[in-house]
């Protein structure tokens, strides 16, 4: 850490990285206060957009305020593009309608049909649990938490 640039900027809790990871995308660490405890948190911000990282404080806060063992519909769609082997999952090209087209996609076993190609964002409840690990399948829905 010795040959690394000073932050960009300091604001109390949080600093911006001098090194860019694109464009105008830098890490910004946070040290945020949750349930009583001092925590300390890293994310990817675009200061092209002078409210970006206080968007990532305050969702940071809301994800860390919840119950651990909970998560949202969308937090799991992501684990389950995140956690699947690139040769299984794409982005919907000419198969799809035109409008489809760049949405993310992963092959789905569908019994009887075979392995099919389906839009990440339109797996049923069912298909979401079949694809997350065991230990996340059953974990409540964070709105209900």
């Amino acid at each position: 850490m010795f040959e690394i640039l000073p932050p960009l900027w300091m604001r109390g809790d949080a600093f911006a990285m001098r090194e860019y990871l694109t464009g105008s995308i830098t890490s910004v660490f946070f040290a945020l206060t949750v349930d009583n405890n001092l925590r300390f948190f890293h994310a990817y911000c675009d200061l092209s957009d002078r409210a970006s990282s206080e968007r990532m404080r305050t969702a940071i806060a809301e994800r860390e305020s919840r119950p651990v063992k909970a998560m949202t519909r969308e937090e799991r769609l992501e684990h389950i593009w995140s956690s699947t082997h690139d040769d299984y999952r794409g982005y919907a090209g000419e198969r799809f309608s035109k409008h489809l087209w760049g949405k993310r996609t992963v092959l789905f076993y569908g019994g009887q049909r075979g392995t099919v190609l389906k839009l990440l964002d339109q797996l049923t409840d069912t298909e979401i649990l079949a694809k997350l690990p065991v230990h996340l399948r059953y974990l409540p829905d964070a709105i209900a938490a």
